[in-house]
């Protein structure tokens, strides 16, 4: 019996020291480095049947015009914040019946949109995917926005020459969780964040908690504009502690804003300037980007330069409007 509780004395003290580790961790580091940012950078999916054309409960952007394409139609493809801008392009200028896709229902496991059927005009296969479709002839116009120095190099090699059209302008910004203090960095300061010079948001006067920095999927439209963003400066590594820390992310503003429902996150201003409409319009906030429809030069569809020549008219640019983005004017 003496010996029977002392084991039972035994295995309660383990329990218990292993409770007071874990207690003491949590105090002395979980709790002080806790992700304030939980779901700041976590990937958002888009809802591809919200933007179908031609369905009447689609979230899509329409404009009265009397141009309209038939014969040879363009297969468009694009960038997930991209999807609403040639989405809307379809539904207004296509025949009604020219968009298919097999399966009716777009599932979690659906990310590139593989239930378009393949005569399909609306395809979806995100920017990485898309830039390999234009370049190897599956898809006639692709919306996005510049592409990666190995996009570039891929059509090179393949001796593809590519024309970029730029059709409007969108900001690159940055984003924390909306309980973060800070409201606002500099150009240097998020250079210095992601170059991991400065690692705790105390240096620019949050919290004092460590800087969880982080990136996109190579190639992706975002990581590209990151890349070019950052100029010579290489991204650098993060620090040990960086998962436990308060994140910082970076996306373009319609895809962010208007896109991805997450009411946990806030947009920076970036040298004191917000990333509004009006400031991209009157290109004040400093990280202005353009996107561009995109086609291959020896595309000889006669439909290609007739869309693209409405798309920069009156009535297209009011379209990107519409669409919750900036027109070149």
């Amino acid at each position: 019996m003496k010996r029977l509780l002392l084991q039972i004395a035994m295995l309660a003290a383990v329990v218990l020291l292993f409770a007071g580790f874990n207690a003491s961790i949590y105090v002395l580091l979980t709790r002080r480095l806790s992700n304030n940012f939980s779901d700041t950078s976590q990937a958002k999916m888009v809802d591809v049947a919200s933007f179908l054309p031609f369905e009447e409960d689609s979230d899509l952007a329409r404009i009265e015009t009397e141009f309209a394409l038939t014969g040879d139609l363009p297969v468009l493809d694009g960038a997930a914040a991209l999807v609403p801008v040639y989405a809307s392009i379809i539904d207004s200028v296509y025949p009604a019946g020219c968009v298919t896709y097999d399966g009716g229902v777009f599932s979690d496991d659906n990310y590139y949109g593989e239930n378009f059927a393949p005569d399909s005009k609306m395809q979806y296969k995100n920017t990485v995917r898309g830039y390999k479709a234009i370049v190897d002839g599956d898809t006639d116009i692709l919306f996005c926005a510049a592409p990666s120095a190995e996009q570039r190099a891929y059509a090179e090699e393949q001796g593809v020459e590519l024309v970029y059209v730029p059709i409007g302008l969108e900001a690159f910004v940055f984003f924390v969780n909306r309980d973060n203090p800070v409201d606002d960095l500099t150009v240097d300061e998020i250079r210095a964040i992601y170059a991991g010079d400065i690692r705790n948001w105390k240096s620019v006067g949050g919290e004092n908690r460590v800087i969880n920095p982080v990136t996109r999927l190579e190639g992706s439209g975002s990581q590209s504009m990151m890349n070019a963003f950052m100029g010579e400066t290489p991204i650098g590594t993060k620090s040990p502690l960086a998962l436990f820390g308060g994140a910082i992310g970076f996306s373009f503003r319609y895809y962010l804003d208007d896109m991805v429902d997450n009411a946990g996150v806030k947009m920076l201003s970036v040298n004191d300037v917000y990333p509004s409409r009006d400031n991209i319009r009157a290109r004040t906030y400093p990280i202005v980007a353009q996107f561009f429809a995109i086609y291959r030069a020896d595309n000889k569809n006669e439909n290609i330069p007739r869309l693209i020549e409405w798309i920069l008219s009156e009535e297209g640019q009011a379209l990107i409007e519409a669409c919750g983005y900036t027109g070149l004017f």
